[in-house]
């Protein structure tokens, strides 16, 4: 039971004893630095059950609870505030609980409750990973991660995007001008070296386009028959009748891409559970949409054409069947869902990291999905995230212009190495560790830049201030750690010990209070799908800590007892932040 419990429990007894009057709850906050005390009961929503003054009240209550409630040393009332002050063994109680507790704020997964699944990355294979898709495989494993530390199964998961005419671009220009050209045979990743024909395709798309309108065709015309998007669209039409050669193509270059996207995933450190591919899930929904006219769900028009009518809800009508039969994106989405719990039975919920622009469309989802009568429509999220910015501006991957990730995590590393080496602090270090330390702050600095961001909001990245070891950064937070751990390397004594009976120091106090507070963020991270508040936390538990070290002796203090409890809770706020650092997908070095 958390002190809150044990307070509330008895003010309502005391409120019942002193006016009798039941009152349903009692409102807490942290108290205010300036005055003395550890928790404040706040007096004011008390005198709608009482009236009088707060500061008499809060006078009888806190007398009261000193009296009745063992944890409780002393008070004081600020006006409408009652400020309490609690017993140092309550809290040396909660820290030996802590610290004994090896997975303190992740829960297990609780029998028989339905699984959560997460979709990110979902990626084109007709070019590499840039920095958008990097936003959203930090955001998705994140989410993924502390779902899980909250207590419920999680499967990752991915839709590629593997047919389409964008697709069909990068294979007609590697057909018309790769000469045979392979990632073997020139080095490149697979995923760049079928970019570079997707960019190849626009730059000669283009050439066709100006030399049509040169000939006074307009650009809408033009646009519409150069040879090019022609071909392009023939080819998507002998893939969709599966011509063996086409076919044969596409798989081979879609391989290279696999390939590529595989080292790019492993380098930023993300991964999945299931799989799933637009060539296979394309034509999902057709036969859901049947069902769904017969429902009522949806409607067909004149033309032959199936709608869904949701204004109503103050949407509009959207189109899930066209005149020739063919789906929409709509109908593959919902088609898809459906086979996702098909696949796996215990799912029960699914949270989609899609940017913001896809924000109508899935409130279009889950609303049809609703109206089909699936009960765990009501438990579908979009994880919707604002872009990514550079100071140089957007990003267009046609023009050849996105930011690569694999690029953008080889200049992490770079930048982590410069400011490393004007720092001076490797002595001791072989080529391979440095190296390894590099890419672990670089990566850090990157994936904490992004994570710390709540995901609604636009970010401008900057990658030099990103690896600042000062301030709310993924670097600073390193430090630390790395810190502690050359404070427990030199703590060559038994700092296992169970501590009971000692004053604590209010900065001891200040950190017991802010570890408390990791199991409820965990939980509120995962309610809110928020990486976000993990990061934040852990950069507000390494302040207090920094605080503490720079106030409190802990090797140097001459009492035993004291230097092993503080040996101890200096090992404890490392733990959290290596576990919270997991949570975000995150790496922590031992030394720096």
């Amino acid at each position: 039971m958390t002190i809150q419990h044990i307070i509330e429990s008895h003010l309502k007894e005391g409120f019942l004893k002193l006016y009798q009057i039941e009152i349903p709850s009692v409102e807490f906050q942290a108290t205010r630095k300036e005055f003395e005390g550890d928790i404040t009961v706040v007096i004011f929503p008390l005198l709608r059950y009482i009236k009088g003054n707060p500061a008499e009240i809060g006078e009888k209550l806190g007398n009261y609870l000193v009296e009745n409630v063992a944890e409780i040393n002393r008070f004081n009332v600020v006006k409408g505030f009652l400020n309490l002050v609690i017993d140092d063994r309550y809290f040396l109680q909660l820290f030996n609980s802590m610290f004994e507790n090896s997975t303190y704020g992740f829960e297990n997964p609780k029998e028989n409750e339905k699984a959560i699944m997460v979709e990110y990355s979902s990626p084109n294979t007709n070019k590499p990973l840039h920095l958008g898709h990097v936003r959203n495989n930090l955001l998705g494993y994140a989410v993924a991660e502390i779902i899980k530390a909250s207590g419920k199964k999680v499967y990752k998961t991915q839709i590629i995007n593997d047919r389409g005419i964008h697709i069909c671009k990068s294979m007609l220009a590697w057909k018309l001008f790769g000469n045979g050209e392979t990632p073997e045979s020139n080095g490149l990743k697979g995923d760049k070296l079928v970019g570079n024909y997707y960019v190849k395709f626009d730059q000669e798309y283009k050439k066709e386009i100006s030399e049509l309108i040169s000939q006074g065709t307009s650009e809408e015309e033009a646009k519409k028959t150069a040879p090019l998007i022609l071909e392009a669209q023939e080819m998507l039409r002998k893939w969709e009748n599966s011509d063996e050669e086409t076919v044969a193509l596409w798989k081979k270059m879609n391989a290279w891409v696999y390939d590529g996207f595989a080292v790019t995933y492993q380098n930023l450190g993300v991964d999945f559970d299931a799989l799933y591919y637009e060539s296979d899930t394309y034509l999902l929904g057709k036969d859901v949409v049947a069902a769904g006219i017969e429902k009522g769900v949806f409607y067909k028009k004149e033309d032959g054409s199936v709608w869904c009518d949701l204004t109503e809800e103050g949407l509009d009508e959207k189109i899930v069947l066209r005149s020739d039969g063919t789906a929409v994106y709509m109908t593959q989405d919902i088609g898809t869902a459906i086979q996702r719990v098909k696949d796996l039975k215990d799912v029960g919920g699914m949270v989609y990291t899609v940017g913001n622009e896809q924000d109508y469309h899935f409130q279009v989802l889950f609303l049809i999905l609703k109206k089909l009568g699936f009960d765990w429509s009501k438990n579908l999220f979009h994880l919707s995230y604002g872009m990514v910015d550079l100071p140089s501006g957007k990003m267009k991957s046609r023009e050849g212009t996105v930011v690569d990730a694999d690029d953008l995590m080889l200049e992490m590393t770079e930048t982590a190495k410069t400011i490393s080496e004007e720092l001076g602090k490797l002595d001791g270090y072989s080529e391979s560790e440095k190296n390894e330390l590099y890419k672990t702050i670089g990566l850090g600095a990157l994936k904490y830049f992004i994570l710390k961001v709540d995901p609604k909001k636009r970010i401008l990245f900057d990658p030099k201030s990103s690896v600042d070891f000062q301030g709310n950064t993924g670097p600073f937070i390193q430090y630390t750690y790395a810190r502690i751990q050359s404070i427990i390397r030199k703590a060559s004594f038994d700092y296992s010990l169970n501590l009971s009976d000692i004053e604590l120091h209010e900065k001891e106090k200040e950190l017991i209070k802010q570890m408390a507070l990791f199991p409820e963020t965990v939980q509120q991270a995962a309610h809110n799908y928020s990486p976000a508040i993990i990061a934040n936390y852990t950069y507000e538990l390494v302040k207090e800590f920094n605080s503490f070290y720079q106030n409190v002796s802990i090797l140097g203090e001459e009492n035993h007892q004291k230097k092993i409890l503080r040996v101890q809770i200096s090992k404890k706020v490392a733990d959290i932040i290596k576990q919270s650092f997991s949570l975000l997908g995150i790496n922590v070095p031992e030394r720096m």
